[in-house]
Parts: C-alpha cells; structure tokens; sequence
C-alpha cells in the first residue's frame, strides 16, 4: 500500500510567552497538526491531572524539565484518556452502536480526539535534532531517517517522537517474511507488511504462464515486487507516488539483491505499456485519513481502488491476469458493499476468473475487547484475479 505523505509550502510558527518574553519556533507535524494556539511551560513539577485539563482544552505544555520525566508524563495522559473512554459504575450505560459503521465512526472519533490530548506535550529540538534536555536521547538517526536532513530549531510532540523512534526501531530489525525467507524494513511513514497473509496470497497464487512482466501497483516496501521476483518474475515495474516509499522499496529490494529485476517509477497508479500480470494492493478501508501517514491504510471514497479497476484493463496483455489484494473488513463494517464492488469490476470491462481466501491471524482478530471486534473477526483478505471480459 503507498503512503501519501504532503508537507506545507511554507513553514510554521508556533508562539509563546516565557519569562516575560515573546517566543517563537518552527512548528513540525507529520501528523499535519495546526501549531497549538496557547502554549504554557510545564516541568518536573506540573501536576498530570492539571496537564490532562489542559490538553483537553487545546493548551499545550512545552516541556523544560527532565526527557524522562515528560516520557512518563504522557503515559499518565494516556491512562487518563483512556479511563475517559470507559463507563464508570455509577454513570448511565453508554450507547451501544446500533451499526457497524457507527461503532467504526465512534472509535475514529475517539481515537482522533486521544491522539490531539496526547499531541499537547510538546519537545523543544535545537539544530541538529539536539533535544536541549536533561536524560534526552540521542534521536539524530531516527529523526534524520523521518525528516531528512535539517539544521533549524522547531517543536514538535512528544508523543510524534515517540513514533519517530519506534519506526526507527521496526526499520532497524525488520519484519520477518517467510515467503522471502528474509526480512523487510519498513521506513517512516510507508504501511509495514506485518499482516503477513496478503503476503502469503501473493507468495502461492499460481503466475499466468510464462509470465516474464508484472506491475506491482503501490510498492509501498516493496515486499510484493519481491515475492514476485523471487518466484521467478524476470521484470517487475513498480509504482508509488511518495517518495519515502520508493526509497524504502529501492532500499529492500537491494538489500535481497533483487534491484536488478525491479525497476522503481513515480507514478499514480500505472506506468506506461502492458503487462500479463499487474498486481495492486491498495488501501482497506474507504474512510478519510485523519493524518497524511493514514494514507497507506484509508483510501477516501475508494479512490485507488477504483482507479486501479478503471484502468486495469487498458493495462493487460492479451490473456493476462490483474491481482487485486484485498481486505473485505470494509463490507463488515458498513463502508463499502460487495455489491459495489462487482459493480466497479463490471463496469471496467473485467470478470473475476478466481479469487483466493484467508483469514487474518494477527492480534486483533481475536481480541474482543477490541470496538470493531464483530468485523475484526468476520474479515477475510482475497486475491482477486481478474481478467478482460
């Protein structure tokens, strides 16, 4: 799945008051976060309730005090807004949703407002990804991999540094993929493969014979270019339209030396020419991003799905197959029908020539405290082959 990743044009302020004197820094959000209107100084010594009060009032805290301290501090706030979610013994019952999609809408909510509460703690950086703090890490690297190269001061969340490093971690030990018998490290920011039965699907679809070009639609790490490659593909092409993507996929595919096989484009969906296998795994869910990092896993109003079927068939050798890797916990949860996608499949001019099945193994599924649990357990991902009709 690609990752959409915009930036604004024109660098952000953020504003506030310190000893008497009027301050102001580069404000940085990977989330796509507005800078915070009010601003007040917190340190060792402020109080987590009164934080928490703050937070949820839109005022965020820049911290001065110890790096660890501050670290321990956001997990109090997030002990409190997640207490916030739960029903306590002597308030009414809360609403059960009466849908799947309300139950799906609800926990963005909640989720979308958790992660603003938890966005108010800011960290100060000096040039050079310095964090100017006592007991502060050294994040150089993991800030250098997400951000690129940078010498200016800003601010920035605490809780967005913490995810800095944790994908730092995730690219510095990869994930494991069986059907390459090797590890893919996934960059900041680009959908890591740990839901590994797509992967599978892909790995053990039989390849229309003597299939020498296929298009991997959205390389994302590149783990599907390859797992084709790998399975004897002599060419692959393969597309994104973000640049942390390409370079992730470029990455990995030299790692397991196969970027001689691999040839890696810029585009929006299909390269030019035809192909006797085009693959695309596009995001799950047709729901809008609440951040620009969210691309890789909603995709508004279906829109690369759709583009992928629309022009699928003007892509195809005679005789060639397009594979459409594809999770049906959209229909589970009210948002896109199977009807509407037959629909899309029709109208484009393709017939469904096969389609193979496997259910998720990963935590959630069977998690039942989980609030999208009913669809969770229900979903089934598929590899749609499809062909002109």
């Amino acid at each position: 799945m690609p990752a959409q990743i915009t930036t604004s044009p024109t660098p952000q302020q953020i504003h506030w008051e310190e000893n008497g004197v009027q301050c102001a820094a580069r404000w940085r959000s990977e989330a796509g976060m507005p800078p915070p209107k009010r601003v007040v100084i917190a340190d060792d010594t402020t109080n987590a309730d009164v934080a928490y009060r703050l937070a949820c009032e839109g005022t965020a805290l820049l911290w001065r005090g110890d790096f660890q301290n501050a670290r321990q501090l956001l997990q109090a706030l997030a002990r409190r807004a997640d207490h916030k979610g739960k029903p306590s013994k002597k308030a009414k019952p809360a609403k059960v949703p009466a849908t799947a999609t309300e139950a799906f809408h609800l926990h963005r909510q909640a989720q979308s407002q958790r992660a603003r509460t938890l966005a108010m703690l800011l960290i100060p950086f000096d040039a050079g990804y310095e964090i100017p703090l006592r007991r502060a890490p050294d994040v150089q690297l993991a800030c250098n991999e997400a951000y690129g190269r940078f010498e200016e001061p800003f601010i920035a969340s605490l809780r967005e540094l913490l995810g800095l490093i944790g994908a730092h971690e995730w690219r510095r030990t990869g994930v494991e993929i069986p059907a390459l018998d090797a590890r893919i490290h996934p960059h900041y920011g680009v959908f890591s493969p740990v839901r590994g039965e797509y992967v599978e699907l892909v790995a053990n679809a039989p390849l229309p014979a003597g299939v020498k070009l296929a298009y991997d639609i959205g390389a994302g790490t590149g783990v599907l270019s390859a797992v084709l490659a790998k399975r004897g593909v002599a060419r692959i092409i393969a597309t994104d339209q973000d640049q942390r993507a390409l370079s992730c996929a470029r990455e990995n595919l030299a790692r397991l030396d196969l970027d001689g096989q691999v040839e890696l484009l810029e585009a929006d969906l299909f390269p030019e020419g035809r192909a006797p296998l085009v693959v695309c795994n596009p995001p799950w869910v047709p729901a809008r991003p609440s951040s620009p990092i969210e691309y890789a896993v909603y995709d508004p109003d279906s829109r690369m799905l759709r583009g992928f079927l629309a022009g699928l068939s003007a892509h195809l050798t005679p005789g060639g197959e397009g594979w459409l890797i594809l999770s049906d916990l959209a229909e589970h949860l009210g948002l896109r029908p199977r009807e509407e996608l037959m629909e899309w499949i029709a109208a484009a001019g393709l017939k469904v020539i096969d389609r193979q099945d496997v259910r998720p193994t990963h935590p959630r599924a069977a998690d039942a405290t989980d609030p999208l649990h009913t669809a969770r357990a229900a979903e089934v991902t598929s590899l749609w082959r499809l062909a002109a009709a």
